[in-house]
């Protein structure tokens, strides 16, 4: 990480670091996840203003998607998303769990057709349409 590290020794802001480490795009995003329960710190409701330190176990609920993570390091800044990853640890259960709700959201999801048809897709459809309405006069 380029310029943006905070030494081990220092602390700093929950809903900043969460804002950093790319959890949520902005940090009033993340000041309302944590008020609202969906963040805690070793197992405890907090505030936004919470300091973490290196070392310290979050919980993160975001929708369907939940982390349970180790904070490794601090960042002044939001950096690109390859150096937000080194700012934790993820928990290898957590991260079997996550990566199998993902999948199962996708194979559940209705297929569904992306913007307008296509001239392919229209002349389908209107085929399809066709067949149906000359067996409803049968």
């Amino acid at each position: 990480m380029s310029g943006a590290p905070i030494p081990a020794e220092s602390s700093q802001r929950l809903d900043k670091w969460l804002w950093a480490a790319r959890f949520f795009k902005t940090r009033q995003l993340a000041v309302e996840a944590v008020n609202g329960g969906k963040v805690q710190v070793d197992g405890q409701r907090c505030k936004p203003s919470r300091t973490l330190r290196p070392g310290v176990r979050v919980h993160i609920q975001k929708g369907e998607m939940a982390w349970e993570i180790e904070v490794r390091a601090l960042s002044k800044q939001r950096r690109p998303a390859s150096e937000a990853v080194l700012l934790y640890e993820e928990d290898e259960h957590s991260r079997l769990q996550r990566q199998e709700r993902a999948r199962k959201a996708r194979e559940d999801a209705p297929l569904r057709m992306r913007g307008r048809p296509t001239k392919r897709d229209r002349r389908q459809i209107i085929a399809f349409r066709s067949q149906d309405s000359d067996q409803a006069d049968h």
